[in-house]
């Protein structure tokens, strides 16, 4: 079958052989996927290795059969599958066994995939193909990131930098459904239109001086994913007692904190990452109340995967890339 894998450097193939089907397991014919920073990282991680992995983690499609011991679902049932593996309650932290699809199980950028029933929710009615591929890992962590962690309330202001991303653009979206007060940043004055146009009350300049421009702003938590560049920026525009929530470092995993402002002002720093079945559940039920659909940057076909990569690792795109795959 057609897929896009991992073997020496990502290369898209037309012979990989169809995954075999496991009594618990139920087969998805993919219809569209969608990309994630997670799917670059790959060929660092996995260095060399011969053997081939399929990558991606997000997904949607149609069950073409399942297992003898699955009584959930059937063949022709539209499916989106969950990338969290094996976090079924949500909790303080994922379990032990808790992976993300992509690495080291086989993904979702292949015309076919098997995988644990327990993985898969009903596709959104309301969603298109792509919309549904394109849903999974990054509007669970911003949902995580921004309700579990972040306790983001009506009436509060939230803060996040970088604003263009997969995540962010749900994030935007999440906290103006709750009646929050969104403040983004980008470098793009493009972007920071869409940033707007999503309902965004507060757009800065990346350069701009945050602590001049928010100085009438009482800012109650911070979302952020940049890492390195922006984390004390971000800290500097936090009330005392705010809090603060990270779950990626795109621009750096190594921060330097000043810990003397940081213990005075009483902040809370928590980490984020993911979410469980719980919560993928409780997302979907959100965004289907609150009618909130992805934001699709572009679509590309499957043959063209190494084309969409290079869409994410050049930061042009403006939230979700995906792949339509059949």
């Amino acid at each position: 079958m057609r897929a896009f894998v991992h073997v020496g450097k990502l290369t898209y193939v037309t012979d990989m052989p169809q995954p075999r089907l496991g009594d618990e397991e139920v087969r998805v014919v993919l219809k569209a996927a969608g990309l994630n920073r997670r799917d670059l990282y790959i060929p660092n991680r996995r260095g060399e290795a011969s053997d081939p992995l399929i990558v991606g983690s997000d997904g949607a499609g149609v069950v073409k059969e399942v297992g003898k011991n699955v009584k959930d679902w059937g063949v022709g049932d539209e499916v989106i599958i969950n990338p969290s593996l094996r976090w079924k309650e949500n909790s303080a932290v994922p379990p032990e066994c808790f992976d993300i699809l992509g690495m080291p199980d086989h993904g979702t950028f292949a015309e076919q995939i098997t995988i644990h029933a327990d993985q898969l929710e009903k596709k959104p009615a309301s969603y298109s193909w792509e919309e549904a591929g394109v849903l999974g890992l990054s509007a669970l962590t911003g949902y995580r990131a921004l309700f579990t962690q972040g306790q983001l309330t009506s009436g509060q202001t939230v803060f996040i930098p970088g604003g263009s991303s997969g995540v962010a653009t749900y994030v935007i979206q999440y906290a103006v459904a709750v009646g929050a007060r969104v403040i983004v940043t980008s470098r793009s004055a493009c972007k920071r239109e869409k940033c707007k146009e999503l309902g965004a009350h507060i757009v800065l300049d990346t350069d701009d001086d945050w602590n001049e421009r928010l100085k009438d702003e009482t800012v109650d938590l911070v979302i952020e994913s940049v890492g390195e560049a922006t984390f004390q920026r971000s800290l500097d525009v936090l009330k005392r007692g705010g809090r603060m929530v990270t779950f990626g470092a795109t621009a750096g995993d190594t921060v330097n904190l000043d810990l003397r402002s940081f213990f005075y002002g009483q902040y809370t720093l928590v980490g984020s990452t993911m979410g469980s079945r719980e919560e993928f559940r409780s997302m979907l039920a959100f965004i289907d109340e609150k009618d909130i659909h992805p934001v699709i940057d572009n679509i590309y076909p499957l043959e063209s995967a190494q084309e969409a990569c290079n869409r994410l690792l050049e930061n042009e795109h403006f939230g979700k890339v995906g792949l339509h795959i059949s």
